[in-house]
């Protein structure tokens, strides 16, 4: 496994530590190369078949297909090992974060920081939130073990990493690493003096949007006040200059038409339906005229096969991913018109990784991310 990015913040492999991850780490990517692809001849020639005998017709869509697949023992056998190598990824990093947890919490304050960070103790946390570990991690992203905690935040660093097999990046930043690169290709010729990034987490895609883009005064805001602090320090590290707010991005405190871009990586499919149109509300109110949304996110089920959207729905069922499946159903056009944008200007596109900059396992051409975009 190649390693991730050195910054100050990031918690220190032990030998043992470093060996347990990255056992972890193949364990997922034999799973994915070497038994995931069982799961299709598992359906196709003895799932469907028996289906097919018993109905007189095909699967109408994936909850039917779930329900016969569940019962096979393939799919069973895969499902488990994956939901334990999720649960394994957290085993393995929260010992490392934990051993480091004082130091880092003394490396997080930065006495003459180029962003800034600002909290909010008595910000009330959705409860779509914190009803669930989303992703399964311990606490997800809101919890706070001890006071100046920021174990959320470097416990999401290591752990997202296994999670994708390295496929967001040394930075974890291949999000941003897209999303730039599909701005630079659209809007060439566009002048950007200010943006937001929401849902930042620990800020890895508006950490590198900084690092191009010095001049630009980038602000991020998140729910948990661990990720932040986190993020915060983190960016300093990586001289990126970012000002964090801990902010609901449904209703946030910033003035109206203030944006030059509002954007967010992987951020909706984590958000209920009545909090989607407000982010998209938000978005629009922040935005200066002529300035730009743009949402990247997972593939929504519009025009996929009912056996594929199967596949892809194993996280909402599987990895406390309980809105995605919401997002994948959702008419985000009429989401977008609701917010105040004209028809003519929601462009719903999609960004490749060909616009990455380092080539990971997600930098094969057929895996591209939606991208609502709009224009106000």
């Amino acid at each position: 496994m190649t390693p991730l990015e050195e910054h100050k913040m990031l918690a220190k492999n032990n030998h043992d530590e470093d060996s347990r991850q990255s056992f972890v780490n193949d364990f997922r990517v034999h799973l994915s190369s070497n038994v995931f692809p069982g799961n299709f001849p598992a359906y196709y020639k003895r799932v469907l078949p028996q289906f097919l005998k018993d109905e007189k017709r095909e699967p109408k869509n994936s909850n039917e297909i779930r329900k016969v697949m569940n019962k096979d023992s393939f799919y069973s056998f895969w499902s488990a090992m994956q939901r334990n190598s999720q649960e394994m990824i957290w085993s393995s990093v929260i010992d490392t974060v934990e051993r480091q947890l004082d130091d880092l919490i003394t490396k997080s304050r930065i006495t003459k920081p180029n962003g800034s960070l600002t909290l909010n103790p008595n910000l009330d946390i959705p409860k779509y939130i914190t009803a669930a570990d989303i992703h399964i991690q311990p606490g997800a992203y809101t919890q706070q073990q001890v006071d100046n905690d920021v174990s959320a935040g470097a416990v999401y660093d290591r752990g997202t990493y296994i999670y994708s097999m390295g496929g967001l990046g040394t930075g974890n930043n291949a999000m941003g690493q897209i999303t730039h690169g599909f701005f630079k290709n659209e809007f060439p010729e566009k002048e950007i003096s200010k943006v937001l990034d929401m849902g930042c987490t620990i800020g890895g895609s508006v950490a590198y949007w900084a690092q191009k883009n010095p001049n630009v005064e980038f602000h991020a805001i998140d729910l948990g006040a661990s990720v932040l602090r986190y993020g915060h320090a983190r960016a300093e590290a990586l001289g990126a200059k970012v000002h964090f707010s801990q902010q609901n991005a449904e209703k946030t405190n910033f003035d109206s038409g203030s944006f030059d871009i509002v954007m967010s990586h992987i951020l909706l499919h984590e958000t209920s339906t009545s909090a989607l149109q407000n982010i998209f509300n938000e978005s629009f109110r922040l935005l200066k005229p002529g300035g730009i949304m743009m949402h990247l996110d997972l593939p929504q089920a519009h025009g996929v096969p009912p056996f594929e959207s199967f596949l892809f729905e194993w996280e909402i069922y599987n990895n406390n991913e309980h809105f995605y499946g919401q997002l994948r159903k959702i008419d985000l056009v009429e989401l977008c018109l609701k917010a105040g944008f004209d028809k003519d200007k929601i462009k719903p596109s999609s960004a490749g990784n060909f616009w990455m900059e380092e080539q990971t396992p997600y930098s094969s051409d057929d895996f591209v991310f939606p991208i609502t975009l709009c224009i106000k």
